[in-house]
């Protein structure tokens, strides 16, 4: 009697997000850390707004707020590449950690006391940005060895997924807090958070996940003790090392792939145009244009992380995707679009379904960006290509923010969302007509 072999089981969609788990032993601690910090963020994010608007009623003071965060992170940014590839990378997030935790709770026990001023709150959110730049790019790295190609889609998708799911309850939560209660305590709950990131990363180091040795070929599994920590001190056989000379070596990386070099080039304009928008006009056009409750912004944040969350779950589906250029660029076009149309809404619910395709959009593109840079930088550099690409990105955010809460107090944000969304576009069209973007994959 032949006995037929079993049929087996097609893989569910879902099942692709469990192997990170199960293949890496860092990667919960890592992932875990970012995510209750991003749960106070998001909280944040809608809060002080709301404190700006309610301490000056200016889109140009907004403007300044967010220029004195921005600034102290550009300038930071040159300068913690070359600490991140050089020092223990966790330890920087560590440190990065608990500054904030002291800055948010400082901010949180000003306004409880209502001794915030403006001018203590530029002092206190330029500290804030400072580490950030310093953070930002020693995660990028970590992440980058930790996220090994068996499971980098995955991992990315999964990652962003989950941030964006806490962007859904943090803004809401974040309304409710404003609206019923005190800022304070939306302050004082991003300080827990940073203190718990703390804890778990803390947790990462002492469990022996993470070691600070030099980077080591891959084990068969996929991980090997150079995943957890991207070679923190191999630069002691590079020591005669300028810091000119490394950052120059990063720059030489970006030369060799257009993909990267002309879409930083390319984002330090469009950044300009998309985030001036979302971070200085999209609260003033919830707030003060159509005069909503704060919850209702929260609302429309949560839905833009819905957005976000649909993007990671398609794109983590699948572990290859094709016409990666055009895919991209068309997923910013599609932001593009709905922030254009954003001035022109009147109801709430059409509102926030355009800041779930905004979300959409700009998820889509943000992970193929960074999986690519997980797959073209070598690990012992990435600290550098990534500052160079924040710093890209970011160097005239200070400017636009400034810029765009000026032109908004002159002409009107309506206009000036126009304006600056049709500029976006047609950027990104002008990218579209370069063939090695069109051609990457």
């Amino acid at each position: 009697m032949q006995i037929e072999a079993p049929i087996p089981k097609k893989p569910r969609m879902f099942d692709q997000f469990l192997i990170p788990f199960v293949k890496s032993r860092a990667f919960p601690y890592l992932w875990l850390s970012q995510l209750i910090s991003m749960l106070g963020g998001s909280v944040t994010t809608v809060i002080l707004p709301m404190v700006v608007y309610s301490l000056t009623g200016s889109t140009t003071m907004m403007g300044l707020v967010m220029t004195a965060y921005m600034l102290p992170y550009v300038l930071m940014l040159p300068l913690s590449g070359w600490i991140v590839d050089r020092y223990d990378r966790v330890k920087i997030m560590m440190l990065s950690d608990l500054v904030r935790f002291i800055v948010m709770l400082a901010i949180a026990a000003f306004i409880f006391s209502d001794t915030l001023s403006i001018h203590m709150l530029f002092g206190l959110v330029g500290i804030y940005g400072l580490m950030e730049g310093l953070f930002h790019p020693a995660y990028s790295a970590v992440r980058a060895t930790v996220f090994t190609p068996d499971i980098r889609n995955a991992a990315n998708a999964l990652t962003q997924m989950s941030n964006q799911g806490v962007r859904i309850i943090g803004p809401v939560l974040g309304g409710i807090i404003v609206s019923s209660v005190s800022a304070s305590y939306g302050f004082s709950l991003d300080a827990l958070t940073y203190l718990i990131s703390y804890l778990c990363l803390l947790l990462l180091v002492k469990k022996s996940l993470y070691a600070s040795s030099k980077a080591e070929p891959a084990k068969a599994n996929g991980e090997s003790r150079a995943a957890v920590h991207a070679d923190a001190n191999h630069t002691n056989a590079k020591s005669t090392f300028s810091w000119k000379r490394e950052f120059l070596e990063g720059i030489k990386i970006l030369k060799g792939h257009p993909w990267l070099w002309i879409t930083i080039l390319a984002f330090c304009f469009i950044n300009i145009c998309y985030n001036g928008i979302i971070v200085i006009l999209v609260p003033w056009l919830f707030k003060v244009h159509l005069g909503l409750d704060p919850l209702m912004y929260g609302i429309g944040i949560t839905c833009s992380g819905a957005g976000a969350i649909a993007a990671a779950i398609i794109f983590g589906s699948k572990t290859k995707w094709h016409h990666r250029g055009i895919f991209a660029y068309g997923a910013v076009i599609l932001s593009g679009a709905a922030l254009l149309v954003m001035p022109f809404t009147t109801e709430p619910i059409p509102l926030c379904l355009l800041m779930a395709v905004e979300g959409f959009g700009l998820m889509i593109f943000g992970l193929i960006w960074e999986t690519s840079l997980q797959e073209l930088v070598p690990p012992e550099a990435f600290g550098r290509v990534v500052s160079l690409d924040l710093l890209g990105s970011f160097a005239l955010l200070p400017l636009s923010y400034f810029l765009v809460g000026w032109i908004a107090d002159q002409i009107g944000g309506v206009i000036t969302i126009t304006i600056f969304a049709s500029i976006g576009l047609a950027i990104v069209g002008s990218v579209l007509c370069v063939p090695a973007i069109r051609r990457f994959q």
